[in-house]
């Protein structure tokens, strides 16, 4: 495994991302979780990701029992983040952080991130003086490298990275379907951070899994390669370019896992006929204008419909109807509206607070209009 270029205590270029983490009953399976956390650092990896807001504060609690307790902190790395709901003012971003310490079962973090950055939240961090909170930190020792994670335009970027030249590190989303994507801007946003000068780590390599199940003539054009699987494909296609330090891949089962370490143990870019068969692949999904939800579930999670409405699986059961035409994609849309106090697309009030916390600001109160007309 090839020593990572700018950050030499990481191994390779590949991390785990907890943020969706294998669950059973609506808790971490931690039985799972630790087959896969040891199935990553058998291979030989180390970069661990996680945030307070991830699966409802089990993220962090997971690591702590999974991973912090049962590593020499020697062996792995650490990233958490400081997100914009758990602070109000610049006086309660170091209790937080501490407490973040405590979830985790650690003594400092490798990595610290200012959480989803865009041009709104920037101003609260601004005014609160987030990142020189977060640097002194870093004076301390408590935080190793500084650095955002970030969703919006590449202006943007450029204007925070040019206030804040002390960052180290930009965690960007970025995968093969965003690359020229309007909306997103992954290409654009990678080419700032190449400006700055400044590594990137990748979130969001599948696009929450919307680059595994593909249709079934993009499929195949994956499949005519006689190569890796579809989620390899994706993952090493964000891994392909030079700025990049870290490809982070949200994985479930340990199934997963092994297929995303056989294809990083020994990271080979994608060749020229692998890079054309992605580029088909997006040429296709182009055609079937989906919903580009990553199902982060920050819209169900942090901010809590006051519905009920599992907004993420909503549009995933839309895009399995636009993708596939299958007959059973109304069963499912049925069973993730079953259960107590899961409402359906009809039942959206209008409110506006899924919205202002989704990192990909999607129209979702207009999306769940389409969602109710397709399948209510």
């Amino acid at each position: 495994m090839k020593t990572n270029k700018f950050f030499p205590e990481i191994n390779g270029n590949f991390g785990f991302g907890c943020m969706r983490l294998p669950m059973k009953g609506g808790k971490v399976d931690y039985e799972e979780f630790v087959r896969m956390a040891d199935a990553f650092t058998d291979a030989g990896f180390n970069y661990f990701d996680t945030a307070h807001g991830y699966i409802g504060g089990q993220s962090e609690i997971a690591i702590r029992e999974c991973v912090a307790k049962r590593y020499d902190r020697s062996r792995f790395l650490l990233t958490n983040k400081l997100t914009d709901p758990y602070f109000k003012s610049q006086e309660d971003i170091r209790p937080f952080f501490e407490n973040q310490l405590k979830w985790c079962g650690v003594e400092y973090f490798d990595f610290y991130l200012m959480h989803a950055q865009d041009r709104n939240n920037y101003r609260k961090f601004k005014d609160c003086k987030a990142y020189e909170t977060a640097y002194r930190l870093k004076e301390e020792g408590l935080i190793k490298h500084f650095g955002i994670s970030f969703h919006d335009k590449a202006e943007v970027l450029d204007m925070i990275l040019t206030e804040h030249p002390e960052v180290e590190v930009v965690q960007i989303q970025f995968n093969y379907l965003d690359y020229e994507d309007a909306s997103v801007e992954s290409r654009k946003v990678y080419e700032v951070c190449e400006k700055h000068n400044k590594p990137v780590l990748v979130m969001e390599p599948v696009k929450g899994g919307s680059l595994v199940k593909l249709p079934k003539e993009a499929d195949q054009i994956l499949r005519d390669l006689k190569g890796g699987s579809n989620a390899s494909y994706a993952v090493r296609f964000a891994a392909s370019f030079p700025s990049i330090a870290v490809v982070l891949s949200g994985m479930s089962d340990l199934s997963q896992m092994m297929d995303n370490v056989s294809a990083m143990k020994d990271f080979k870019p994608l060749s020229d006929a692998e890079h054309e068969a992605v580029r088909k692949v997006c040429e296709i999904f182009k055609g079937l204008n989906l919903v580009p939800c990553t199902a982060c579930r920050y819209c169900v999670e942090e901010n809590e419909c006051p519905k009920g409405i599992r907004i993420p699986d909503l549009f995933a059961a839309l895009n399995a109807h636009e993708a596939f035409h299958n007959w059973n994609t109304g069963f499912y849309y049925e069973n993730v509206i079953t259960g107590d106090g899961h409402g359906r697309a009809t039942d959206c009030i209008k409110c506006g607070k899924c919205e202002k916390v989704c990192p990909q600001h999607l129209q979702i109160r207009k999306l769940l209009t389409k969602v109710a007309a397709t399948f209510d």
